[in-house]
């Protein structure tokens, strides 16, 4: 074997031992990686094959250097990069309305697969909201934090498909939150009591309970800024469900 191929060979290991990582949620998408020295001693490699990596996997939209501070993972898998270039390119309603079907598809699985972990965890962060107020609200600018309450059934649905393309999604709509084009729509209070509402279903097992929970509470807790002048407005689906006569709280 020439040196050139064992060179290649560490890269690829180099890149793949990072990968892993990320993809398996070890390093969970906010947090910062280890420190260069820390990698070149834990993978066994010198330090251009590790900017080497680290610069492949920046490209990939799964990594993000900031000068001073250190090296954050991005995403997850470079599906959610893909994705929310793709689109950025569609109206902001649309998006409202993709992220709509993959919360209710998360819920409707997180019934179904959480684990005793995973609904702890959903608990703790359901009471440290409520316990919190206003001040630490899980709004669409949280929401791909670890931790928080949506992230957390997206995460208890068991299909990392899903959470990528959630993690997409929400790439553009913090943006779009940031520059004020999208809004909290409802009370935090109402927030609460739908956030209750979707944990009762998902720790009872419940999936059609589940599903209109949710439903319900992403009908109502973002939308654009132009439409959120009436707070009661909601989408064709939520309306069918509160005209059958359905309770969240009851689950009928």
């Amino acid at each position: 074997m020439t040196s050139s191929t064992r060179g290649s060979q560490k890269a690829r290991d180099t890149l793949d031992f990072l990968r892993g990582r990320i993809s398996s949620g070890e390093w969970a998408v906010g947090s910062l990686i280890p420190k260069e020295a820390e990698l070149m001693e834990l993978i066994g490699v010198g330090k251009s094959t590790v900017r080497e990596a680290v610069r492949s996997l920046a490209a990939f939209g799964m990594l993000e250097t900031v000068p001073g501070v250190g090296t954050f993972v991005r995403s997850r898998t470079p599906v959610s990069t893909i994705l929310t270039e793709f689109l950025a390119e569609h109206d902001l309603e649309e998006v409202l309305v993709y992220r709509r079907s993959l919360e209710i598809e998360a819920a409707q699985h997180a019934a179904v697969n959480r684990s005793e972990e995973q609904l702890e965890a959903l608990r703790d962060a359901y009471a440290r909201s409520t316990a919190a107020g206003e001040g630490t609200t899980d709004t669409c600018d949280r929401s791909a934090t670890p931790g928080a309450f949506h992230l957390l059934v997206v995460e208890a649905s068991g299909s990392k498909l899903l959470l990528d393309l959630y993690i997409g999604v929400l790439s553009i709509l913090q943006r779009a939150s940031t520059e004020g084009r999208v809004i909290l729509g409802t009370t935090i209070e109402t927030m609460h009591r739908d956030h209750g509402a979707v944990l009762e279903a998902i720790e009872a097992r419940d999936v059609r309970s589940a599903a209109h929970s949710m439903a319900l509470h992403v009908d109502r807790d973002l939308g654009l800024r132009t439409d959120m002048l009436d707070f009661a407005q909601q989408t064709e689906r939520a309306a069918s469900l509160i005209d059958a006569g359905y309770d969240p709280e009851s689950g009928r």
